[in-house]
């Protein structure tokens, strides 16, 4: 169950495999209770609150913790929390009323609805595409930094132009990769259509008529009663300062609501009515897109095997869980306001946890023993490589000596230097690659993971070039000793 209900603690984009079989044992309210009594406090997350849905009713809801360390508000059912990409699903209902209104078309090209990709690279991947990630559009693409996009009112409209020049990875309805970028362009496609923006859309047709009185779209603005993020922080967890929230990713992952309201939610959509949408439109999101798109439907994650559809959320510091079973009428938010470490303070066990009890699935908790040896492993390297210019200072004398120990020991020497360069190159250019995101974007998420990436990387090449210079520094120095005039008496230090 974890494996398939929480994505890995910080890439947060890589689609699960089918869910294990349904196990109805150590489910409902009861188990619920008791699994976050044990396992709250070792997530090292500052604060956390759920609920629960059981035959279309809310029937249990909880809190723990506080909205920020270092204050003494406590997290209640109705704290506002930044979903992350739970968002997704608002943004493909607000496309899905379109289609239903008869102003959008799934099947139709990009360009039909915004002209800045005509005749562009872009401009003929369809709406449905998008929604089901299907674009071409990467993973890296999607978690590329807009840091040259200034905030304001159109900031949206701006990152989209921005896009529509980037060519997508892969033709479209080639593969599926699951990019933020199909998700800001449906964002503006909603505006565009609609000639509202986005945070009025999402708050006038889908946040007001479910009731989520506790919830809205980010907007830029600095909001205090939200739930503080926390980023980990070599087993700690650190505040990230003030609560300013971000227009532009609004559409991938910027609807901010309580456990509370996303329980009104889900219930809204798997009550089988037509209210904000048709019973058969929510039906259709919540099914495989296509034969591309096997385990993503429409703004959610599903598996035709058992039925159960959900969708997590990463952002900086704040990690979330909306899970369901439809055909039950069954499900389970989880909202944590602290961001999982590489290892060590993973929410992840305590995310999916409360789901399978809730759902009555299987958990299926991995060991995180790999992932903790790989962080302390980066830890020790940087001090291991100190340690090791300390003592090839030490053996100055044996080093020199390789200089003139023909090929075996040149190689001795320069070896070490291409493959600290090699090691340097996947520490900060590969590992991030598999997490999805370049280095920067990753920072935002795991800055103690970064330190160690990018400190490990330097101090092996630095080793490496010591070593250099140890060798060949007496070498250097000696031309200007022979360089002195002849008959000139005075002593050469």
């Amino acid at each position: 169950m974890r494996r398939v209900l929480a994505a890995a603690a910080l890439s947060a984009v890589a689609l699960a495999g089918a869910w294990p079989a349904p196990v109805r044992a150590q489910s409902g309210p009861g188990s619920v209770e008791s699994f976050v009594d044990t396992e709250f406090p070792g997530s090292g997350a500052p604060g956390l609150a759920y609920a629960l849905v059981a035959d279309g009713e809310v029937t249990s809801v909880g809190a723990r913790g506080v909205v920020e360390r270092g204050r003494d508000e406590a997290v209640t059912p109705d704290t506002p929390f930044v979903t992350g990409s739970i968002s997704k699903s608002f943004t493909a209902l607000s496309v899905m009323q379109l289609v239903e209104a008869g102003k959008v078309d799934l099947d139709a090209r990009l360009s039909r609805y915004l002209d800045v990709f005509a005749d562009r690279p872009a401009g003929a991947i369809t709406v449905r595409q998008l929604l089901s990630h299907t674009s071409g559009y990467s993973t890296v693409q999607g978690n590329a930094s807009h840091a040259d996009v200034t905030p304001g009112q159109d900031e949206l409209a701006r990152r989209v132009d921005h896009l529509a020049d980037v060519a997508p990875a892969n033709p479209p309805d080639e593969q599926w990769e699951y990019s933020n970028t199909n998700y800001e362009i449906l964002g503006r496609l909603v505006e565009v259509v609609s000639g509202r923006e986005y945070q009025a859309y999402v708050a006038e047709a889908i946040l007001e008529p479910v009731g989520m009185a506790n919830s809205f779209v980010a907007d830029g603005e600095i909001h205090e009663a939200m739930a503080t993020g926390h980023t980990p922080w070599f087993g700690t967890k650190r505040p990230l300062p003030g609560n300013r929230t971000s227009r532009g990713s609004a559409p991938q992952g910027g609807v901010v609501a309580s456990a509370n309201d996303l329980a009104r939610y889900l219930r809204m959509m798997m009550n089988g009515q037509d209210d904000v949408l048709s019973a058969g439109g929510k039906s259709l999101m919540m099914r495989p897109a296509s034969a591309m798109s096997p385990f993503y439907g429409l703004g959610w994650r599903v598996d035709p095997g058992t039925g159960a559809v959900w969708h997590d959320g990463v952002s900086p510091g704040v990690e979330t869980l909306a899970s369901m079973l439809p055909t039950e009428k069954t499900a389970a938010v989880v909202l944590v306001n602290g961001g999982s470490g590489f290892g060590f303070g993973e929410t992840g066990h305590l995310r999916s946890g409360i789901a399978a009890r809730a759902l009555g699935l299987d958990d299926d908790n991995g060991s995180a023993w790999s992932r903790q040896a790989f962080f302390l492993s980066l830890v020790v390297m940087p001090i291991t490589y100190l340690l090791s210019m300390a003592w090839a200072w030490r053996r100055r004398s044996q080093i020199r000596a390789k200089v003139t120990g023909g090929f075996s020991g040149l190689f001795s020497l320069w070896f070490p230097l291409l493959t600290t360069l090699v090691a340097a190159w996947v520490l900060v250019g590969l590992v991030p690659s598999l997490f999805g995101t370049p280095l920067g974007t990753l920072r935002l998420f795991a800055p103690d993971l970064v330190v160690v990436l990018v400190a490990s990387a330097v101090t092996g090449v630095l080793w490496a070039a010591f070593r250099l210079w140890v060798a060949y520094a007496d070498r250097i120095r000696r031309p200007s000793r022979q360089a002195a005039p002849i008959g000139d008496d005075r002593t050469v230090p």
